[in-house]
């Protein structure tokens, strides 16, 4: 990742704008969404579209796109890395750099839901379309859809996940949908992971559309996990969440629900991208030996 790459990939965007679109049609595609393990591991990199920089005590840590790209390849690298879920921008610059070769991709559709705003459930879908998401050859796409009682502008943002998934649905492409159940705290979004509260997300975004045939969901890790797989029979892939002060304890607890048949794999970002000790290899071949 030296300055002569980056500048490449500068001199690409300003000169070839439409060689992104030739290297989309060219790109070696993967099989199938799962690899030899028949599982689903993907690195996620769509916070930054959402003003969300923060990765464990630095808030601006996914402020630098350079060093976040030069994370993502090393993760693209390693033996059991399916993929990558991202926005355009992003995914765009992994691709110029040729390190999407044969991976699963999957576009992050909706961002407009920005960090610390007043507007943050009413999350539009202002990244990837599900035209997009097929012209460009990408497996599916991701949507995050948080559930306020008493945010009435929920009720749009469900509504738009529901036409997302049939969009997507229509062309044969996975629906990823992030539910959660939220509340303002202090003024600022919280996400509820008590059991009962991820149980009802998902039984939500289970029910979205006229069809969930190519719908997963992607859950977090909570007590009673259990319990959350009992109330569905989609397929489910576990959400890494924040930076954790004790790694061990999260690859404690993400491979004991990994157990689950259900479980069909992991998307992770910044646990992986920026892990404690800063080995992001290291991060990762222990998350892909756990899968």
């Amino acid at each position: 990742m030296s300055g002569d790459r980056l500048s490449d990939l500068l001199d690409v965007r300003v000169r070839e704008p439409g060689r992104i679109a030739e290297l989309w049609s060219s790109r070696a595609r993967p099989a199938s969404l799962v690899g030899d393990t028949g599982r689903l591991m993907l690195v996620a990199a769509d916070h930054p579209a959402r003003g969300a920089l923060r990765a464990g005590a630095d808030p601006m840590a996914m402020a630098d796109r350079w060093d976040l790209l030069r994370r993502l390849a090393i993760a693209l690298s390693r033996p059991g890395v399916d993929g990558v879920l991202g926005t355009a921008d992003i995914v765009e610059d992994l691709l110029l750099l040729g390190a999407l070769e044969g991976k699963v991709v999957i576009g992050s559709m909706n961002r407009g839901g920005l960090a610390g705003t007043v507007f943050e459930i009413d999350d539009r879908f202002t990244g990837y379309t599900a035209d997009a998401v097929s012209s460009s050859g990408l497996q599916g796409g991701k949507m995050l859809m948080r559930i306020d009682p008493d945010d009435p502008a929920t009720a749009s943002t469900i509504e738009a996940c529901s036409g997302a998934v049939e969009a997507l649905a229509r062309r044969g492409l996975m629906a990823m949908v992030e539910p959660f159940i939220s509340h303002r705290v202090d003024g600022r979004v919280r996400n509820d992971l008590a059991s009962e509260a991820v149980i009802r997300s998902a039984t939500v975004a289970a029910g979205l559309a006229s069809t969930s045939a190519f719908t997963w969901l992607k859950l977090p890790v909570v007590d009673d996990m259990d319990a959350v797989l009992a109330a569905t029979t989609l397929p489910v892939v576990l959400l890494g969440g924040e930076v954790g002060a004790d790694q061990e304890a999260q690859f404690a607890q993400w491979s004991k629900v990994l157990g689950s048949p259900q479980v069909r794999g992991m998307v992770v970002g910044r646990t992986l991208l920026y892990p404690p000790d800063g080995d992001v290899a290291r991060a990762v071949d222990a998350t892909v030996e756990m899968i």
